[in-house]
């Protein structure tokens, strides 16, 4: 596997932490807030690309089966707790909840990854630099979250309040998207 051809899987597999990037920075546009998001979204993927390649098909085989249905209800879920805190006018009540710590960033993180362990499975099997292509995913990663937010807090800034609800339902869209792209239903 060439450099170039790491480069466009990385990129393919930053289009969710991108999305997700996007919905989170409407909420939480603070530099430290983009900075952990960021951080933890490239760290992730290129850890679960590094544990695809090591642990080969038999950790594929028993996720593979399960795993859009775990994003899914942990994108879900976090989407609807910003939607309902949103409705309910509690939006400043939970304002010092940030997504961007705790158990929500451990599960937005394993969210956009998960795709990142079955790319990492075909690694070794495409003679790939291993060092190299788990660099160039988390990196990739990193950066497209870092642009989706920032782009995300120029939106906010135009759209005030609705963008908790929006930021929501982006969420559960993308939650919902996931197990139907990975079933061929559309």
């Amino acid at each position: 596997m060439t450099l170039l051809e790491i480069f466009i899987l990385a990129l393919a597999l930053s289009a969710d932490a991108f999305s997700v990037g996007a919905a989170v920075g409407l909420r939480h546009p603070g530099a430290r807030q983009v900075f952990r998001l960021s951080f933890h979204f490239g760290l992730f993927q290129s850890l679960m690309s590094l544990a695809g390649a090591l642990a080969g098909a038999f950790l594929l085989s028993f996720v593979e089966s399960s795993d859009h249905w775990i994003v899914m209800a942990l994108l879900v879920a976090i989407g609807a707790r910003m939607i309902y805190a949103a409705w309910k006018g509690d939006a400043e009540k939970y304002a010092d909840t940030d997504l961007t710590r705790g158990f929500s960033l451990i599960g937005l993180s394993l969210a956009v990854s998960i795709d990142a362990l079955g790319a990492g499975v075909s690694l070794p099997a495409s003679n790939a630099n291993i060092p190299v292509a788990v660099a160039v995913i988390g990196l990739v990663s990193a950066a497209a979250t870092f642009c989706a937010m920032r782009l995300a807090d120029k939106v906010r800034a135009w759209m005030g309040r609705r963008c908790e609800i929006i930021a929501g339902i982006v969420l559960i869209l993308l939650g919902i998207w996931t197990p139907i792209n990975h079933l061929g239903l559309l």
